[in-house]
């Protein structure tokens, strides 16, 4: 292999591709791009950089995804803000028992692709309307625009996924309905332009990640629902 063609290996490796919820906005980007270029040119190549963010903002990078049973891995990319015991949302339908509650909050620069944390059935997926407040914040899980997902697995019970609107987000996309079987790490929605998406384990099982740790969709692992490993402690240095 030369070392010209390494290179650009290299460089086409950091590449992702679009996914195709992003095309039409990438097109009208554009679009507007190579009129005002016609028109004003100063004010083009502004609209040139907002196009190189939308086409930044929809990348859709593959991922490589652990897959021994019981792994639960994050549901996006982002920081994790939160992880605290609570009582799932009423119309999850998971009872009332407090469950573990990992949240991670994507800002705009992060990968918008939400992924499947477990192989299983969806059993359930409604969507809530709602307001558009700080998705960092912790009512934003109650009182902000989402969609709430129950995974029913085979053996390890039901994982509950709430995606919700932010600050800046206005629209939540699913990819999947009830009665279709995800595999662990499969691209099942997105948010546009920022927000927050939180898992909710079976009872009794612990997060093994921690508050400010960076999670990769389909990558970091979040639980092992076959370990009865405590829940981890950290640090930041």
């Amino acid at each position: 292999m030369s070392k010209g063609h390494g290179i650009l290996d290299t460089i086409f490796d950091q590449l992702s591709p679009v996914h195709p919820d992003g095309h039409k906005f990438v097109g009208i980007a554009a679009a507007v791009t190579l009129l005002f270029f016609f028109l004003y040119p100063p004010l083009g190549w502004i609209c040139a950089g907002i196009t190189a963010w939308v086409i930044y903002f929809f990348r859709d990078p593959q991922r490589v995804t652990p897959l021994r049973p019981g792994l639960v891995v994050s549901a996006a990319d982002g920081k994790i803000s939160g992880i605290e015991k609570v009582v799932p949302p009423a119309e999850m339908g998971l009872g009332t028992e407090p469950r573990t509650r990992i949240s991670t909050f994507l800002s705009v620069f992060d990968v918008h692709i939400n992924r499947a944390p477990i192989a299983g059935r969806v059993v359930r997926s409604i969507y809530v309307p709602g307001t558009f407040l700080n998705a960092a914040l912790d009512k934003a899980s109650e009182d902000n625009e989402r969609r709430l997902i129950v995974i029913e697995t085979p053996a390890e019970g039901d994982v509950g996924v709430v995606q919700i609107a932010g600050l800046v987000a206005r629209r939540i996309v699913t990819f999947c309905e009830v009665g279709d079987t995800l595999g662990t790490g499969q691209r099942f929605g997105l948010i546009r332009f920022g927000s927050r998406v939180d898992v909710y384990l079976p009872p009794g099982k612990n997060a093994l990640v921690s508050v400010g740790q960076r999670a990769v969709a389909g990558e970091t692992v979040l639980a092992d629902l076959q370990s009865i490993e405590p829940e981890r402690e950290a640090r930041n240095a």
